[in-house]
């Protein structure tokens, strides 16, 4: 008795063996692929001089449109600067000088340290034209915030303005990253060419 369940038990060991076997040889190591995202056409950058009734003016890309800001605490000499192809704009607020530019200041900063506990880090750099009397901040907010860039202009006396480019879209630095990094020439380029006007 003992001997034919012995005999019995062998085929099933074999068979047991096989499955193992090529259980073992079939098996794959899988590795996520890492998460793609499309690839974004960028136009050739170009810009003109922004001609508006306005007490301040600068370049924008030929790729962008102006209108005033539509948002009910705008204010006079508010306009946004649209860039439709990569869903952002450039928010422009002005305001006279009448001893309180260090109010203003302030303002700007907390403004923009507002995005500090989603910000990976915000670095600051001061802007100085002595010819066009042009001075003010840039910050860059670096992480997933939904203003990348903000700054402030000034010519200490009578004129300031802010700044901050919005993009609409989940802040997400991974896919957003090509954009801002478009867009960070154009707000570098508005700053550089800022002049003071007299308004008709």
């Amino acid at each position: 008795m003992g001997r034919r369940i012995h005999r019995m038990q062998l085929p099933i060991a074999i068979i047991l063996i096989v499955i193992t076997v090529s259980m073992i040889s079939c098996k794959h190591d899988y590795t996520p692929k890492p998460r793609g995202y499309f690839r974004i056409a960028f136009p050739q950058k170009a810009y003109h001089q922004m001609n508006k009734n306005l007490p301040y003016t600068f370049k924008i890309p030929n790729y962008s449109s102006v209108s005033k800001d539509s948002d009910y605490q705008a204010k006079r000499y508010w306009i946004n600067i649209d860039v439709p192809s990569n869903k952002a704009s450039i928010h422009i607020s002005y305001k006279a000088i009448h001893n309180n530019l260090a109010k203003y200041t302030e303002e700007s900063r907390m403004l923009a340290y507002k995005h500090a506990q989603k910000a990976s880090a915000i670095d600051e750099k001061i802007y100085v034209n002595r010819a066009k009397k042009v001075y003010g901040t840039l910050y860059n907010i670096k992480g997933n915030v939904a203003s990348p860039m903000q700054f402030y202009l000034t010519d200490s006396t009578r004129h300031f303005i802010r700044g901050a480019l919005y993009i609409r879209e989940i802040p997400n630095i991974d896919s957003l990253q090509p954009v801002i990094n478009f867009l960070e020439q154009d707000v570098l380029q508005l700053v550089e060419s800022t002049e003071w006007k007299d308004v008709k």
